[in-house]
């Protein structure tokens, strides 16, 4: 099913820039379903705006990186991605404060680091100007329409922080931001996979969720890796979802080439209907193997899209992250994303609450190892952590029992 009415929103301010366009270029899409029937409509609307912008700010500086037209950065977080990740992180968190002042934020970031570089700056040059904090400054002003100030990015970046929101054991309604999942795949180049991703909860529950995806590539056949050699330098997918009214995408509008597609249709997008574990797609985090999963102890995996065995079943190749898993399973081009939680391993809510409702309207079922839902809200205090038993599966539905069962009758071996 296919849609609908689109609204445009050209904001009409001057700026001197050679690059106009994406300091004056906004666009508010209608969404694929009436307000009377979405609860949280106009939540989702802002977030589906301001996802969009993150997005174009992460292109332009990963362009840059690319390009030589700006100077890069040294290690120890000062890196390009970086500054990706915090002005991301700024954007969204004054875009979200202006429209929702009262609803907090639980974000990856905070400000340390980069006080503490400003701080250095003043200690040594005598001068408040930083290159790290200048460069997060400026690309966040490219994508607002004032001008902001060092202090404004810094405390708009430590709405999102740990010290900053104390919950509770109340319910509690808070966005949940990662302002970029896949940091590996902003890296590598222009066709590895990230994902900035936002989320709205409501006493435990997702009720919204955004993810822009630059990368994508929607003409690669189902079953085809994401994050490989080929698998990105897409024009980009943004995905939505809004608890009982399904999850939808479009093409993602990030750069001025793209305009052609800006006004485009939202499409309903489902899990697969694969109903054999053998016939199965998984896809599994870069950081583990297949052999420290408990399916491993009877399934081996391959890279055929057709095996034609029953002891094996197809792994995909998708980098990077986790949310760009839900993503394949939430749009059928992957059956099954599991992850297994590690002692050493702290598990993020950022990392798991979009895609959770994605996933969750396209059809599909999200749990930990023993079928419980994932808790939000596990983590009382500050709803940064969550602390799935055993891991967390994400399957078509179809599949989930069965390999909840598979995972049960293994889990010792492994």
């Amino acid at each position: 099913m296919n849609l609908v009415h689109f609204t445009t929103r050209v904001p009409i301010h001057r700026r001197s820039s050679s690059n106009s366009f994406s300091r004056v270029f906004s666009v508010r899409s209608s969404l694929p379903f009436s307000s009377e029937k979405a609860k949280y409509y106009n939540e989702l609307q802002v977030a589906v705006n301001v996802v969009e912008k993150a997005c174009r700010l992460c292109v332009d500086v990963k362009k840059s990186l690319f390009s030589g037209e700006s100077r890069i950065l040294e290690k120890k977080d000062q890196t390009p991605v970086t500054i990706a990740d915090f002005g991301v992180q700024a954007l969204i968190s004054l875009e979200l404060g202006r429209a929702f002042p009262s609803i907090p934020l639980v974000a990856e970031e905070d400000s340390t680091f980069l006080r503490s570089s400003l701080e250095n700056s003043e200690h040594e040059k005598g001068s408040s100007s930083n290159f790290l904090v200048d460069s997060v400054l400026n690309a966040v002003n490219e994508k607002t329409s004032e001008s902001l100030s060092h202090n404004d990015v810094l405390e708009a970046i430590d709405r999102g922080g740990k010290v900053t929101v104390g919950f509770g054991t109340k319910p509690a309604t808070y966005w949940v931001l990662d302002p970029i999942d896949g940091t590996r795949g902003f890296l590598k180049g222009i066709d590895a996979l990230y994902v900035v991703g936002l989320a709205l909860v409501v006493e435990g529950e997702v009720v919204v969720g955004v993810m822009g995806c630059p990368n994508w590539n929607e003409s690669v056949p189902v079953g085809g890796g994401l994050g490989g050699e080929s698998g990105g330098c897409g024009l980009g997918i943004i995905m939505i979802a809004h608890i009982g009214c399904g999850t939808w995408t479009k093409t993602l509008p990030t750069m001025p080439d793209n305009m052609a597609n800006v006004i485009n249709k939202w499409s309903s997008r489902s899990v697969d209907s694969c109903s054999f574990v053998h016939e199965a797609r998984f896809c599994i985090p870069e950081s583990q193997t297949w052999g420290s999963l408990p399916l491993s102890t009877s399934l081996a995996t391959t890279d055929e899209e057709s095996p034609g065995d029953e002891q094996k079943v197809l792994l995909l190749s998708a980098c990077c992250g986790s949310l760009c898993k839900y993503l394949m399973v939430a749009s059928g081009r992957a059956s099954v994303f599991i992850v297994r939680a590690r002692s050493t391993t702290i598990i993020k809510a950022w990392d798991h609450a979009v895609g959770m409702i994605c996933v969750h309207e396209a059809g599909g079922q999200v749990t930990d190892w023993k079928g419980s839902p994932l808790d939000l809200a596990a983590d009382e205090v500050g709803r940064r952590v969550i602390f799935p038993s055993g891991g967390v599966l994400v399957t078509n539905g179809n599949l989930h029992n069965q390999i909840l069962q598979i995972i049960s009758t293994n889990l010792q071996v492994v």
